[in-house]
């Protein structure tokens, strides 16, 4: 090669380096403290620790790891907590984290109260969380903020697909039992008024405390109530043992019958399938749907040793969007990377294609589930037949409906 080019050549390769070098140095120059920072917050020891808790907390450190931070000139660190259902220690553990640890990025939280806790402390300090399993519609309606961002699901999503479905089938009158606290509150309320829109009618509702154990009364007064169905507004711990209460009784099989306005895939898996068997819900993602879920569902196994939940694999791809934001950003900026997460779709095996509406919620699918029989399952985790897709236009309410000041402000302009 003649000398001329071999110099021409090394000085082109040498200003690539410098320029690759830059490019690094540029970014992290940009991100505040040097480091991004991840908050992973939520029950790591009560009623939601297992379709939440410390899997979520694998499923973000393997977000990290799969972005693989050191390729972008970035360092990237996961801190956890938990927040034991309490919304004051949600509320200064997500303080601190902001004001003194320099955490950019709040992530899955799971329970609806502590989530309105720090929706006002996320909008008061302009930072980025991530919600998985919170359901109260509060957190996109009434109360919704540009920074809190709803990845999984919300009592509408996951109560207007059965109660469309069955009402028209003869389950018209429905009886609900629900946790005493946000979510189970907000999850009867929007089925009331669905069930209403449907041609069906309410016949009552009960609340228990969220540290119940004994949920003979409220079965009862289920029982005496006279409705086709019984409508479960609990989750985790909570929904296992009333659905293990409700066999007890001798319920299963009765005229009554169950349903499940939040089943995760964890409650499937500790009720059983001799008691969860024929149990419809609906879910916004499951491991088995193909080979990128299932190639997911054992990596994480082998960390876990539990197939993902729905709300895990949710913080994966939340975590996983929100680094790609910033470094195609070049920065931690909550605003700049916000801009991006809502310009960009998402990719990846748990919502590909779905993008960020003006409520803040990520716009995906859904599926309407029914718990297999024992005969059915081919193994521990086997649980659910997919029944079928619901889209979008049948999963969410119209922006019209939408109460989030968000929407309002944009339509006023």
């Amino acid at each position: 090669m003649p000398g001329k080019l071999k110099t021409h050549l090394r000085a082109l390769i040498g200003g690539l380096l410098i320029t690759t070098a830059g490019a690094s140095v540029a970014v992290g120059a940009e991100i505040s403290g040097g480091v991004v920072r991840i908050g992973v917050v939520n029950d790591q020891t009560g009623f939601l620790s297992d379709p939440t808790g410390k899997g979520s907390v694998i499923a973000t450190q393997m977000a990290v790891e799969d972005f693989k931070p050191e390729a972008h000139g970035l360092k990237v660190e996961v801190v956890s907590a938990d927040h034991q259902n309490k919304p004051d220690v949600g509320a200064t553990i997500v303080r601190k984290w902001i004001d003194v640890d320099g955490v950019d990025l709040i992530a899955d939280v799971g329970n609806s109260v502590v989530a309105l806790a720090i929706q006002s402390i996320i909008r008061e300090k302009n930072r980025i969380a991530v919600y998985s399993a919170v359901a109260t519609t509060e957190v996109t309606g009434r109360q919704c903020v540009p920074t809190g961002l709803s990845w999984l699901h919300d009592a509408y999503n996951l109560v207007a697909g059965p109660i469309r479905g069955l009402v028209p089938k003869g389950q018209k009158t429905w009886f609900f039992i629900g946790a005493d606290y946000a979510f189970g509150r907000n999850m009867v309320s929007v089925s009331q008024t669905l069930l209403a829109a449907a041609g069906g009618k309410s016949l009552g509702e009960v609340f228990h405390p969220s540290a119940e154990t004994d949920y003979t009364s409220y079965l009862l007064q289920a029982q005496a109530s006279g409705a086709d169905t019984i409508g479960f507004a609990s989750t985790g711990s909570q929904l296992v043992t009333e659905m293990k209460q409700w066999t007890e009784f001798g319920m299963t099989g009765g005229p009554q019958k169950p349903v499940a306005g939040l089943l995760f895939l964890t409650d499937t898996h500790s009720m059983g399938l001799s008691i969860a068997a024929g149990l419809r819900a609906v879910t916004a993602w499951y491991w088995d749907l193909n080979d990128e879920t299932r190639a997911f569902a054992q990596r994480f196994y082998k960390l876990h040793g539990a197939i993902p939940s729905e709300a895990q694999a949710s913080m994966y791809s939340a975590v996983g969007h929100y680094l790609k934001g910033v470094a195609a950003t070049g920065t931690d900026d909550t605003d700049k990377v916000l801009a991006w997460m809502r310009a960009n779709p998402v990719e990846d095996f748990y919502a590909p294609g779905a993008t960020l509406r003006g409520d803040s919620r990520l716009v995906h699918d859904f599926y309407l589930v029914e718990v297999k029989t024992p005969a059915e399952s081919k193994g521990p985790w086997d649980v659910y037949k997919v029944l079928s897709t619901i889209k979008p236009k049948d999963a969410y309410p119209s922006l019209a409906e939408s109460e989030c000041p968000l929407v309002k402000t944009a339509a006023a302009r």
